[in-house]
């Protein structure tokens, strides 16, 4: 009991304590900066966007029950811990165990135990609604093969195991590009912070050696007279002793690998284990969301792997649950361009690469859900970043929020 209640401490304490100076060196080595308050992400403007893009939906007709009641005076922006990479484990369930590390036999238990950080740093650990991949040669016991979904990257990882998580945070979760890699535009330059895998593509390797122009002093050796290019090479015998090894070729890896198909994700905190008040809030505002969605042609269900369009996830507690309902929204890095390409959405744009933010809101009501997600889903902007906006990241612009 003393060690539950131990390790139960240990886990809210380094979540919840802030570590400035191990944050502000990552910070400055990647480039980025801590963003005041009402300059991370610009809020909407009623001479651009309408004189009622900051008005609750008239039109709303889901409501919270009377008693639910949230937390209206604290100040959000600014107070949660910033994170690397975000990890979302695949479940199929909406609820979990209170500490979702104390799941048994599972993904989430395995990466609690592997007891260090990734070296790319903080990860945050969420289960999610995703649907488990159906294998009839296993059950469906935690422990049986399941999905994650690696954000920022958009990448989602297949056929991940409990003892296959130390390989997944080698293999993957240390070379993902984090929350403060520079997501540089198509017309910037490469930082040489950036290493994404675009931009380590277009570097020239080791090998690759520049070929002379006719002014240089480059002398090949079929120019030189052979006995020179002889004399150049010593040739050296190899010891009796000395056994060839042969190259070692890597290990073939147990995971496939695929893009997310979304533009988009939306998170939504429905643990009821950890606060009631996230398991009423989530599923109303699904339905509220998808209401807005589906004319727009966003609507993306968790079956639906169509390119774009907007998905919907459930995930475990992410702190603050005083503040519900906790929305988190990850968007990609954006392609504007004029026309609207086939097969997205109304006022969609291409997605490209990497989510380029995240923003995280809380006391979202059903009548929020509409400006949501014309304006934050779509553009970038919160209607109520004084009341609702905790945090997110920039990448574009190198910013982050702690």
């Amino acid at each position: 009991m003393v060690n539950t209640l131990s390790s139960v401490f240990h886990r809210a304490t380094s979540y919840l304590t802030p570590k400035a100076s191990s944050d502000s060196i990552n910070l400055i080595h990647a480039g980025f900066t801590k963003a005041p308050e009402g300059t991370l992400f610009p809020k909407v403007d009623p001479a651009v966007d309408g004189e009622n893009c900051d008005h609750d939906c008239e039109s709303c007709s889901i409501r919270y029950p009377s008693s639910f009641k949230v937390e209206e005076k604290d100040k959000l922006y600014g107070h949660v811990n910033g994170w690397a990479t975000h990890m979302l484990v695949a479940t199929g369930k909406t609820d979990w165990v209170r500490d979702i590390e104390d799941e048994q036999g599972s993904v989430m238990e395995a990466v609690g135990k592997y007891g260090k950080q990734p070296t790319n740093g903080k990860l945050m650990l969420s289960a999610s609604n995703m649907p488990i991949p159906a294998n009839p040669e296993h059950d469906q016991s935690p422990s049986a093969p399941t999905t994650v979904l690696l954000l920022p990257s958009f990448t989602i990882i297949d056929n991940v195991t409990p003892s296959s998580v130390p390989e997944l945070i080698t293999r993957h979760v240390n070379l993902a590009p984090t929350t403060t890699t520079p997501l540089l535009s198509k017309a910037s330059k490469p930082s040489k912070f950036d290493t994404s895998i675009s931009a380590l593509a277009s570097k020239p390797t080791s090998f690759e050696q520049p070929i002379p122009s006719k002014s240089s002093n480059f002398t090949s050796p079929t120019q030189q007279p052979l006995p020179a290019v002889l004399d150049s090479l010593t040739l050296t015998p190899p010891s009796p002793s000395a056994s060839p090894s042969p190259t070692a070729l890597p290990e073939p890896s147990p995971f496939t690998t695929r893009p997310c198909p979304h533009s988009y994700l939306i998170l939504l905190c429905s643990q009821r284990t950890r606060d009631a008040r996230c398991g009423q809030s989530a599923p109303l505002l699904r339905r509220e969301f998808e209401r807005h969605l589906r004319p727009l042609g966003l609507y993306r269900d968790l079956h639906d792997e169509r390119p774009g369009g907007v998905g919907i996830y459930f995930i475990s507690h992410v702190g603050g649950h005083k503040y519900s309902a906790n929305v988190m929204i990850y968007r990609r890095q954006q392609k504007i361009n004029g026309a609207k390409e086939d097969g997205l959405g109304e006022g969609e744009v291409k997605a490209q690469g990497d989510g380029g933010q995240c923003i995280w809101l809380a006391r979202i009501r059903p009548e929020d859900c509409e400006g949501i997600v014309k304006f934050t889903v779509l553009q970038g902007k919160v209607v109520k970043p004084e009341s609702q906006l905790r945090g997110g990241f920039d990448r574009e612009r190198g910013l982050v929020s702690w």
